[in-house]
């Protein structure tokens, strides 16, 4: 009876229907599996037991069969054998400016009750020509491959038409997803390409858009007759893997994709919601299965779905397969700008690729990786070499009772913190007060690329830049409650104003899912200002060369300054703030931003973060560590010379927090947050607290724990306005 219990919520989640064979391969946990936090490494046999490197085709063979078998388990399905044979229908044929056009219909399967529509356009030539293949609703990417002197091969497997629906019905005792369906289709289209003299079999190309994008990644890595693949915008379950596509990533996460479309990929994802790291394979686990062929990852920059950091990782990770087998200019990478959709000048650049690994043209992929960051390449523009053994094995110092000892306590983590972070070039601040006007357009074509969050029109919003920018000639926006009085286009009341930090959002910022934390704020009478961390949305492009122009400083560094430069234009510059009531809110990266923000700044009123840290010396064993800030993400670099000496570290986040107090801090850990361990956090919130006791203001530490996984949910949204909005009221 429990067991139909469970095949029957499964259902109602997924809208598939389990069937007592399928449930039967599900592990009883997935907490049974190996933990991987980065991703895997697809040159490494059994990761996290033996950890065998794979240094000969032998085992390269060995671990590509591996990777297969468990990327369709788990992700895509299981795929039924080739056909053994198919018949053809010629539905016409006909010449259009000497191409001959050819509509068939493939028949295939248990008693031919398969179908497959062809359609066939083959430019005039005495030689074999290179095939162009993608999806019913590219046509138009076709006729330009046409006149490169490509067949162009366009298959009923996709939305505008799909001639697949009933192969999972003929083929039972296989249980592959829609998105898999469709790319075995594509392999029957190849098996009639085989079949004609004008194609050049060994010049097989495959493309497609979003879900057609992730279609051609599969139809490519299960079919070695597809010489070279383009997927194009693919996101997640596409070029960009699925371990960061979470909430953390502010993208379409495995609980987005599973729960919207929840016949894409095989029902089996939806166990690794909040636990991504312990997917055995991930997409650049896919894309290494196509190597050494041709393979090119493309997305916009400022897509919603496609997540450039994700992506470059993925690229990286796959390259080294490439390089391994000698092959690395068979794999590129090509960021465009704009948004989602594509033009002709995408599918020429496609086709560029194509004629590269084809041997038929020689402009190369360029390549441009604008996340290009690693530890060591940090270490060597820096000069830096820190020895972790000269720094003392430390615990929470004891600040005392009295209120200058405290006082002095928090001078020196306030220190720690600063040398942490790198050393911050001297600067200075604006002094002209902002002459602000509410209006809503930006003269910032990125801003305008990526959208600006559909709010409520009696919302007003100021945009702030180029010549009124905030702290260092940033963009902005500041959002004033409906009722907010203007005169001569300035607020006339001052309004108390919350600073809120986006989280790992690479391509979209602050801007994409921010109406309703905007919203909860200006309806309590909030003024919100948000702007872009760097590397982030419109700032993406400031990542690349930071620490060639700034060596010794960090990223995290930067992101703490311009927060600050954005508290004293609030103090200094904008009339329209009360500056006795400022306060920073931060959800996973930039609650980590506003903790050490709050830290150095006694300026803020209060802080309220959710998913923003856990320990650095205890907190990240099972996900990505200290690394997670030095050597995946670059925030700070120096914590990368204390990898296997955390407890040398001269700084804990029980520290920052103690350095907050008295500022009042409310803090939300999830008790299923697989990145910040919450028995790790409480006892980091437990040391802290002693300080707030201390200092006699036990109450201004608030810890909540709800029973969920790492997202920034409606319910915490509103917690954080609420609790701002007692404290000015408390304070009124």
């Amino acid at each position: 009876m429990k067991r139909k219990l469970i095949l029957v919520l499964l259902h109602m989640l997924t809208g598939i229907l389990f069937s007592e064979k399928m449930y039967a391969q599900y592990p009883e946990n997935v907490d049974q599996l190996r933990s991987i936090p980065f991703l895997p490494n697809p040159l490494i046999m059994d990761e996290g037991g033996k950890n065998t490197p794979v240094e000969n085709e032998k085992q390269w063979n060995q671990q590509r069969k591996w990777i297969k078998e468990q990327y369709q388990h788990w992700i895509s399905g299981t795929v039924p054998p080739a056909p053994a044979s198919f018949k053809i229908n010629v539905l016409s044929e006909k010449t259009e400016d000497s191409v001959l056009l050819r509509m068939v219909e493939l028949y295939f399967g248990p008693d031919n009750r398969a179908k497959l529509t062809v359609e066939l356009m083959i430019p005039p030539s005495k030689k074999l020509l290179p095939v162009f293949m993608t999806q019913w609703n590219h046509r138009g990417w076709a006729q330009i491959a046409v006149r490169r002197g490509y067949i162009g091969c366009v298959y009923a497997a996709a939305d505008d038409r799909d001639d697949t629906q009933n192969y999972k019905s003929l083929y039972p005792d296989y249980d592959f997803s829609k998105l898999m369906i469709r790319a075995w289709a594509a392999s029957r289209a190849v098996d009639y390409l085989f079949t004609l003299p004008q194609v050049d079999k060994f010049r097989i190309g495959i493309t497609g858009h979003s879900r057609n994008g992730k279609q051609s990644l599969l139809a490519g890595a299960f079919d070695e007759r597809i010489k070279a693949v383009v997927s194009s915008s693919g996101g997640t379950g596409g070029e960009n893997p699925f371990r960061y596509t979470d909430d953390p990533f502010d993208n379409e996460s495995i609980n987005d994709i599973t729960t919207n479309f929840p016949d894409w990929f095989n029902p089996r994802l939806r166990l690794f919601i909040g636990k991504e790291d312990k997917l055995p394979v991930d997409q650049n686990s896919l894309m290494t299965l196509i190597a050494p062929r041709g393979l090119l990852l493309s997305s916009a920059l400022t897509e919603p779905e496609g997540g450039p950091w994700g992506i470059e990782q993925a690229y990286m990770s796959a390259k080294k397969v490439y390089h391994f087998l000698g092959a690395d200019d068979k794999i590129g990478i090509l960021f465009r700008n704009g948004r989602h959709g594509t033009s002709a000048r995408d599918i020429e650049n496609y086709l560029d690729y194509f004629d590269y690994v084809f041997g038929r043209a020689n402009i190369k992929p360029e390549n441009k990786l604008y996340y290009d960051y690693s530890f060591e390449k940090w270490k060597k523009l820096s000069n830096e070499n820190i020895n972790p053994l000269r720094f003392p094995v430390r615990e929470l110092e004891k600040s005392g009772a009295d209120s200058n000892s405290i006082a002095a306590f928090q001078r020196r983590t306030r220190k720690q913190i600063q040398w942490l972070l790198g050393d911050e070039p001297k600067g200075i601040a604006a002094n002209e007060p902002v002459p602000l006007e509410l209006h809503k357009q930006s003269d910032d074509y990125m801003a305008d690329v990526i959208t600006h969050p559909e709010l409520d029109t009696a919302i007003k919003e100021m945009v702030i830049g180029p010549y009124n920018a905030l702290g260092e000639y940033l963009w902005g926006n500041i959002y004033f409650p409906p009722g907010t009085k203007i005169e001569t286009g300035t607020p006339k009341e001052k309004l108390p104003l919350v600073i809120f930090l986006h989280e790992y959002s690479h391509g979209t910022g602050y801007r994409r899912r921010c109406e309703t934390i905007i919203t909860n704020f200006v309806k309590r009478g909030f003024a919100v200002l948000a702007y872009d961390l760097i590397g982030y949305g419109t700032r993406i492009d400031e990542f690349k060369n930071f620490y060639s122009r700034y060596p010794h400083w960090s990223l995290m560094g930067k992101m703490i300054a311009d927060t600050r430069l954005l508290i004293n234009d609030a103090c200094t510059r904008m009339s329209f703030i009360d500056k006795e009531n400022i306060f920073l809110a931060g959800y996973s990266l930039g609650g980590t931003v506003a903790l050490f923000t709050a830290a150095l700044d006694n300026r803020i009123k209060g802080t309220a973060v959710v998913c923003a840290f856990s320990p650095f010396k205890t907190g990240n064993r099972l996900t990505e560590g200290i690394k997670h800030y030095s050597h995946l993400h670059g925030l700070i670099p120096r914590l990368g010379f204390f990898v296997n000496h955390e407890n040398r570290i001269p700084l804990d986040f029980d520290e920052v927090i103690a350095a907050v107090a008295p500022q009042k801090l409310l803090v939300i850990a999830p008790t299923e947050d697989r990145r910040n361990p919450v028995r790790e956090v409480r006892n980091t919130i437990t040391k802290a607290g002693a300080v707030y006791e201390e200092l006699r203001h036990p109450s201004n530490l608030l810890f909540k724990q709800p029973e969920t996984y790492n997202h920034f949910s409606e319910g915490m949204q509103e917690e954080i306005s609420s609790w701002m909005e007692q404290i000015v009221l408390r304070n009124e």
